[in-house]
């Protein structure tokens, strides 16, 4: 049995997040998909119906949850992130364009970042958390979220328990994801950009969440589930999310908390020590052919 103080005496704290790409990811691939109707309106579906649906589901339910929130949507929405803060939810960092820092330079990330809070500061929306695109963190991504003063990331998946991180800049909070948890892999569908190839039933992402959040709370973790409103936002996907949520409050021993709550409790728990960022590790580079006769 864990003593760890940010369960706040729950057998499983559940955080749930939506990645409030919308045509973000598509427009990252190539500037060409602004062309595409088709593709543009099943993108744009996720913020304009998807959030919609979702937040009033959330009030129904009274949960509270954290949108991340890429700069370049919240400022071609300028409305949207308020919007989701006026509801008592949490706006993170989402990277601004969209794209894995694992595919930028370390200038290009901090580029990257800064212009994204730059919109929020104009918008007046305070952001303490960071998620990277596609969860495709650098090795320097962590110190760059303690630089900008945030208080946690959530892009990383060394445990299924919150841990601290200690960089150059500061301790953040790290709150871990998980593939299995991430409804991209059971609903993704995009013929061009090639997305993903999956339109899985939500019954069957009901079970496996389910299942999940079962062995969290036998096991003390954090059940941080990742939706995106263009494909958890559709009618048949989000009445299977509201049972999950339905399922989790009768068990009666499951807390949900915004991410930034969450971040507060791990950076204050003294049984967390903080972890050292190490260097990436070294590994021989594949011999030639020529070197291998």
């Amino acid at each position: 049995m864990t003593t760890n103080s940010w369960l706040g005496g729950a057998a499983a704290v559940a955080t749930l997040t939506f990645d409030v790409d919308a045509e973000s990811p598509v427009l990252a691939a190539g500037a060409h998909y602004a062309e595409h109707l088709m593709t543009m309106s099943h993108q744009s579906y996720g913020p304009d119906v998807g959030v919609p649906r979702i937040l009033d589901m959330l009030d129904e339910l009274g949960v509270p949850a954290t949108f991340f929130v890429p700069g370049w949507v919240a400022e071609h929405r300028p409305g949207l992130a308020a919007s989701i803060v006026e509801r008592g939810h949490e706006v993170a960092h989402h990277s601004y364009a969209h794209r894995a820092p694992t595919s930028m330079s370390e200038g290009e990330e901090r580029d990257d970042f800064a212009r994204a809070m730059e919109v929020f500061a104009r918008q007046g929306i305070e952001i303490l958390g960071h998620r990277a695109a596609l969860w495709g963190a650098r090795w320097q991504t962590p110190g760059l979220v303690a630089e900008h003063g945030l208080r946690y990331d959530s892009s990383l998946m060394a445990d299924d328990r919150p841990y601290r991180i200690a960089t150059g800049r500061g301790e953040i909070a790290e709150l871990p994801v998980h593939w299995s948890l991430d409804d991209w892999e059971q609903y993704a569908f995009l013929p061009e950009p090639h997305i993903g190839s999956v339109i899985e039933s939500p019954v069957k992402a009901l079970e496996m969440w389910r299942a999940e959040l079962d062995g969290m709370r036998h096991y003390g973790c954090l059940f941080n589930l990742c939706c995106h409103p263009f494909l958890s936002g559709r009618p048949g996907r989000v009445m299977a999310l509201r049972r999950l949520v339905e399922y989790a409050l009768e068990c009666g021993d499951v807390a949900f908390v915004r991410c930034a709550d969450l971040a507060e409790r791990v950076l204050a728990d003294p049984a967390l020590a903080a972890r050292p960022l190490p260097a990436p590790p070294s590994y021989p580079e594949k011999p030639s052919a020529s070197s291998a006769r």
